[in-house]
């Protein structure tokens, strides 16, 4: 992947270890929720590590000096049903984001994806961190229809962060939206003939919700 400028591979030991749980299909529904967060907290600092600030006066208990505050909004675009698992890793890490969501499902017979939902957060248009999450970039074709959806809008400076992708996926993204920081844990080199990752970890979605 170093060939893509627009691509970071958050290689870190604990998350690798934690990833290596997500993947094992014995793995419970509480257990890899559990380790998506776990996982999605660790990604966010390095996602967030240009992230704007703006100094401010404090006092210690010792003297008065200066301190430190994000200056830019945050917004998060969960793509449903299995972006909803990566929020509140970065709520927790930066609570004051603002949440919009992106509702798509993926027709089982063309495997396009098809957009049910689209809310966002009220002046999305003057923020300048919109960051898009879904656990897996299988082909990519829901990655690219939610970047279409939001530079509709005149959303820009758009960051896409998965768990797991295909380097099809990062390929077809890339072309479309070179413009687009795409962060992600690891990448798998195939896809099967119904469009699922391998080795993969399966449905994300299912397997956080437990359902089939």
């Amino acid at each position: 992947m170093s060939e893509y400028k627009n691509v970071t591979i958050i290689n870190h030991p604990l998350i690798s270890h934690k990833l290596t749980h997500i993947r094992r299909k014995e793995t419970s529904s509480k257990e890899f929720k559990e380790y998506l967060d776990e996982i999605t907290r660790l990604m966010a600092y390095e996602v967030l590590k240009d992230i704007k600030l703006e100094k401010i006066n404090i006092e210690t208990p010792i003297a008065k000096t200066i301190g430190y505050r994000i200056c830019e909004k945050v917004n998060l675009y969960p793509i449903l049903r299995a972006g909803q698992g990566m929020v509140e890793g970065f709520t927790t890490t930066i609570p004051s984001a603002r949440v919009g969501h992106i509702g798509m499902y993926r027709d089982e017979k063309t495997l396009q994806p098809v957009e049910y939902l689209f809310k966002y957060p009220k002046d999305t248009e003057k923020d300048t961190y919109n960051i898009i999450i879904d656990p897996m970039l299988a082909t990519g074709g829901s990655a690219i229809a939610a970047i279409n959806t939001l530079k509709s809008k005149g959303i820009q400076n758009l960051k896409f962060v998965a768990l797991l992708g295909s380097k099809k996926a990062i390929e077809n993204i890339t072309r479309k939206h070179p413009d687009v920081e795409i962060f992600i844990a690891a990448v798998d080199a195939e896809l099967n003939d119904k469009g699922y990752i391998v080795p993969g970890l399966g449905d994300a979605g299912d397997r956080i919700f437990g359902t089939k």
